[in-house]
């Protein structure tokens, strides 16, 4: 069964870092891009970015530009968020998801081949 398990959320103070990991099993890892998504309560889903199957990166959003990066490790079948900079209007759930090809999904969720519970990120002033 495939899956996807987002960690590494938490509380953190603003202008603060960090680093959200996503680990993947059940399919194989290197033949998908991996996206990262969040959701603030009471908000739409927002795409934020993805990096294919050959290490590209696309932005879905410029207000994470300059501040969050992608990476993964196919030795690990896992891929990571770095936040540096945050802001409170960062808080949300951060989810992960794996498609063949990197897509903004944020409208239609259901179109992800595989997407992650998500884990709390919380960004005080």
């Amino acid at each position: 069964e495939a899956q996807l398990v987002e960690s590494g959320g938490g509380l953190v103070q603003a202008g603060g870092s960090l680093r959200l990991s996503c680990a993947a099993s059940g399919f194989t890892f290197n033949d998908y891009a991996m996206a990262w998504f969040r959701q603030a309560p009471g908000k739409e889903p927002e795409g934020l970015l993805c990096m294919s199957s050959s290490n590209v990166t696309t932005y879905f959003t410029e207000s994470v530009k300059g501040r969050f990066t992608i990476s993964r490790d196919n030795a690990k079948n896992t891929a990571y968020l770095q936040m540096n900079s945050l802001k409170p209007e960062d808080t949300a759930n951060y989810y992960c998801a794996a498609d063949l090809l990197c897509f903004d999904y944020s409208g239609a969720l259901y179109l992800h081949d595989y997407r992650g519970q998500g884990t709390q990120v919380t960004v005080s002033s």
